[in-house]
């Protein structure tokens, strides 16, 4: 009997700890403050997290930058208000599309130019290689055909002129 209870309670225990869990409620004055929050969460990168959004982590200053999104929509603040907020407070990581700038010209701009010269250089190699065979392919007929085509032509000339 005292076994079975044992059991029972802890069957209980076991199925009440996810309701203990803390879940982040946020109330909201307008729909539109809702969407953009969630919009928020998803565009702003938690600076701790290296390719997590503030929405999707559960690191505790993302916790805080939730908290803090939340705070200025309720004082009214407009989507840009809060972005520039949080590039000022964590600069430009903070968002997943960071502005064109000088710092950030060698992220923007590198990839394309490492392709560039990456296929010029194979431009470059296989035309290099296109001349070297032409070349080779010169070399020989001018040593090893040119002398067939004597030997042909003598040849042919000597049946012809034994035919006769």
């Amino acid at each position: 009997m005292i076994s079975k209870l044992r059991g029972f309670l802890l069957g209980l225990a076991i199925l009440t700890v996810p309701a203990l869990a803390s879940i982040e409620i946020y109330e909201f004055d307008t729909v539109e403050q809702e969407q953009l929050f969630k919009e928020l969460g998803h565009t702003l990168r938690c600076p701790k997290c290296q390719n997590n959004s503030i929405g999707d982590s559960n690191a505790v200053l993302a916790q805080d930058l939730r908290q803090k999104v939340y705070e200025m929509l309720k004082e009214g603040k407009s989507e840009q208000e809060i972005i520039d907020y949080m590039i000022a407070r964590y600069g430009n990581f903070v968002t997943y599309n960071p502005p064109i700038t000088a710092a950030t010209s060698i992220l923007w701009l590198g990839p394309v130019a490492v392709l560039v010269i990456g296929f010029g250089l194979i431009v470059m190699r296989s035309r290099g290689k296109q001349k070297v065979v032409e070349k080779v392919t010169d070399e020989k007929w001018d040593a090893e055909k040119e002398a067939q085509l004597q030997a042909l032509l003598k040849e042919d000339d000597n049946n012809g002129d034994a035919k006769k």
